[in-house]
């Protein structure tokens, strides 16, 4: 039986070329963008799910306060907290820290091999952690001072095989390492991508060592130093709410009193350690971060695309309803029963979404190269391999059967034989209306989307066009020295001297930190000489050299900038106009000569800046202070007057060869470096725009099979206005009326519902557009031309043809 009905369903899609075509398209566009944008979503959500006690890891996060004022957020936070939260709380089964120690330089003879994400880390990582250890013990692994595990990939990097248990490994000429532990390349969905890890016993120790013993040098016992990400495994069973309550009476007893004598806080909360990927974007994250709103929302886009998808064949079906109307009629009047006619419209929905299907995955795995270009993800056909992709796809493929199937087997098959054989039936008001209503909302639906998409492009332009308050063009910024020694200094001005001999070379200055990079130095407790210690407030601190403000042409608002003729600035400090009125100035002119008290030491304002942007235009300007450090080992960045870049490049990097011997040489661009930021917003963008363009078109199928079916049931109509003498583009606005008061229908929906959407998305930025009346009338008027583009292909062939020839044929 269900062969007769396949064969009956393949007779009708091979009759209704064009129809089967539209629906068939539609379809696979709809599952191929919804499955591409499920892969991306289920690979969001992916993170640290291969840790087998994942649902007991927690990290740690903290908030410090001044005079009851959030001022920081931390997801590496306090030294201490590991250790003392595991002493005081049974709950918690075990802990590690992890923090970093920056890049590391290993000599190789000829060769010096740069290594980056190292990080120090305590006993337990691989007892809490599932990533995999290729050799050594997991339990002993950084149990004793000077000890380390690599990477496979690094240690194929230094020694050129995976066999170096035991063997000692050497970083910047001066620390030397045994190793203990192997293990296998961290996976791309982990936030922890470790090259090495150095034991923290090491790190505990010399600190230890480098201050006679002294007991408050002992970084388990830091309350105040910042920079240590601690991840906790609570025992089974064990409610987070309940260990996060206990934290407060543990700090109170350890830290209280220091606190309270800075009228400061801290308070710490535990993040899942499954939701830290989408949901944390805090100071000192090992890496960057997804954004949980946008995965929703592009699984809200792959919803609206299959839907829409969906929508086509029910709209068609229905608008083709007078066509199967008698073949019902004849079905039931041989004898076929209501259930068999159900059965027979399914199974024709079956064998269209399956089709779509079949040509669905293979649209998806030739997109897939092209979808990673623009969304920067690493998929692969790989998921055709994983049983939960599969199950995904039966669901999906079920859904779709069910809901495009349904309104045509039910409707359709309660037509009564009697009035379609004698023609009494010529529409149904249901029919028409249920189509208009899925119409309006294809286009709502479109409209929504690409307002969507031109509010992301217009805000991603505006941030890359508005002004910095600093200069970063033609800047050369060059990555500081690893290996250096006490003659750091000298070796610096000279490097300096020496570059500023080339004519291409205007300016040279060095800094910790450059534009477009978080300042990692986060300073609490700066405050007026003339305060009480409760005064105290948190800032970021940049270390600067003399010539920084001038080379970023810093707007000085009052007082001046840093400079050699004044040997008392080493002992001064500029702030920026945000952190003058922190330190409780309204009038910057009034701040410049007052000495403040940083960490037990004083210094006098000298200037205030103007504020600039030193990160992402998404986040406020922050209260900073510039601090100079004529020393400072950080960034040279070098602004070139030349247009011969690779000229410019190859002189930098022969002086730097002569001055710091046994050091990498690295470079980046400051623009292209700051521009990086909005890589993501870009990429949300061009992904945004690619299936809002899908959807469109996919709603343009079926508005083109619409137009087309209608036309064709008005042929006769058209043929008597005609003959009445009516014109072609009296009958043009005729057939383009229904459409078009739909299109308004469709865009009054849209209007608030969009407008809600792209408002609270914008709040997530600090500098933002304003949501201009073009945003939605622009996208109105593009939806409007392209749906009568679509419509006028039929609409004007009907309006054009021999109404003789429309009358004889209808």
């Amino acid at each position: 039986m269900f062969k007769n009905y396949l064969k009956i369903a393949w007779r009708n899609l091979v009759k209704s070329k064009v129809y089967s075509a539209i629906n068939i398209g539609g379809l696979a566009l709809g599952i191929a963008a919804c499955v591409l944008i499920l892969q991306y979503v289920a690979f969001e959500f992916s993170y640290e799910d291969f840790h087998t006690d994942k649902e007991q890891i927690y990290r740690v996060k903290q908030d410090r306060y001044n005079n009851g004022v959030l001022t920081t957020e931390w997801a590496a936070g306090a030294f201490a907290v590991g250790n003392k939260f595991k002493e005081a709380i049974p709950e918690i089964e075990d802990y590690v820290k992890v923090f970093s120690t920056g890049d590391v330089v290993i000599d190789k003879g000829e060769e010096t091999l740069k290594i980056d994400e190292v990080y120090y880390s305590s006993t337990s990582f691989f007892n809490i952690f599932s990533y995999p250890l290729l050799s050594g013990d997991k339990t002993t692994v950084f149990q004793e001072p000077n000890t380390a595990a690599i990477s496979e990939t690094t240690a194929r990097k230094i020694y050129g095989s995976t066999d170096v248990i035991g063997k000692s490994i050497k970083f910047n000429a001066n620390s030397e390492y045994r190793i203990t532990g192997v293990f296998k390349d961290m996976p791309i969905n982990t936030q922890l991508k470790p090259n090495i890890l150095l034991s923290y016993i090491t790190f505990r120790e010399r600190i230890l060592a480098e201050n006679n013993q002294d007991p408050e040098a002992d970084s388990d016992t830091w309350w105040f130093s910042d920079g240590c990400l601690t991840y906790l495994k609570l025992k089974q069973g064990v409610d987070p709410t309940k260990v996060e309550s206990k934290f407060i009476p543990v700090v109170e007893e350890l830290a209280g009193e220091e606190f309270k004598s800075s009228n400061s806080a801290a308070v710490y909360t535990l993040q899942p350690l499954s939701d830290i990927h989408l949901y944390s974007n805090y100071m000192f994250e090992p890496s960057p971060n997804g954004d949980g709103k946008t995965v929703y929302l592009l699984l809200g886009i792959a919803f609206f695309i299959v839907v829409i998808a969906w929508v086509n064949y029910i709209n068609l079906a229905t608008a083709r309803a007078i066509g199967r109307a008698k073949e019902v009629g004849i079905r039931k009047t041989v004898g076929s029963q209501r259930k068999q006619l159900i059965f027979q419209f399914f199974v024709e929905s079956f064998l269209f979404n399956g089709l779509a299907l079949v040509l669905a995955l293979g649209l998806t795995a030739v997109s897939i190269p092209f979808f990673n270009e623009i969304s920067g993800q690493e998929l692969s056909a790989g998921f055709l391999l994983n049983s939960n992709f599969w199950i995904g796809l039966i669901s999906l493929f079920a859904i779709g059967v069910v809901l495009s199937g349904s309104y045509p087997a039910f409707v359709l098959s309660r037509f009564k034989p009697v009035e379609v054989l004698k023609g009494k039936m010529v529409s149904t008001q249901q029919g028409a209306l249920l189509r208009k209503s899925l119409v309006i909302f294809q286009f709502a639906a479109s409209l929504f989307l690409l307002i969507g998409t031109l509010t992301v492009y217009q805000q991603i332009q505006f941030m890359r066009k508005q002004s910095l308050g600093l200069n970063i063009d033609k800047t050369l910024v060059v990555v500081p020295p690893v290996v250096a020694d006490s003659t750091y200094l000298s070796q610096m001005t000279s490097f300096k001297a020496s570059l500023l001999q080339y004519p291409a070379i205007k300016s040279v200055a060095a800094a910790t930190t450059v534009p477009g990079q978080p300042v990692s130095w986060n300073a609490g407790g700066i405050k007026l000489v003339s305060e009480d210690e409760t005064a105290g407030k948190q800032y970021r601190v940049i270390g600067v050299d003399y010539d920084y403000v001038d080379q970023f042409g810093l707007n000085m608002i009052a007082g001046r900038a840093f400079s050699e003729e004044f040997g008392t600035d080493p002992e001064a400090v500029i702030f920026n106009r945000a952190g003058i009125t922190q330190l409780g100035f309204n009038n910057p002119e009034e701040a410049i000569g007052k000495q403040i008290d940083f960490w037990g030491n004083q210094y006098t304002v000298i200037g205030v800046s103007e504020n600039f942007n030193q990160e992402s235009l998404r986040l406020p300007y922050e209260p900073l202070v510039l601090r100079l450090i004529p020393d400072v080992r950080g960034y040279f960045t070098i602004r070139q007057s030349s247009e011969d870049v690779a000229q410019t490049i190859a002189q930098v990097q022969q002086e730097w060869d002569k001055f710091f011997p046994g050091n990498t040489y690295e470079y980046f661009f400051l623009d292209d470096h700051f521009n990086d930021q909005y890589q993501a917003d870009q990429r949300f963008g061009k992904v945004f725009g690619l299936f809002t363009g899908l959807a469109i078109l996919v709603a343009c199928l079926g508005l083109f099979g619409l137009a087309s079916f209608t036309t064709l049931q008005r042929t006769r109509e058209i043929g008597i206005r005609k003959v009445l003498g009516a014109s072609v583009p009296g009958i043009l606005k005729l057939l383009y009326k229904e459409f078009a008061v739909l299109l308004v229908l469709a865009f009054l929906i849209s209007i608030p519902i969009a407008w809600f959407a792209i408002h609270n998305w914008l709040q997530g930025y600090a500098f933002r557009i304003d949501v201009h009346w073009a945003f939605f009338v622009l996208p109105f008027l593009a939806i409007v031309l392209i749906a009568l583009l679509t419509v006028s292909f039929q609409s004007v062939k009907s309006a054009l043809a021999n109404p003789v020839k429309s009358l004889r044929t209808e």
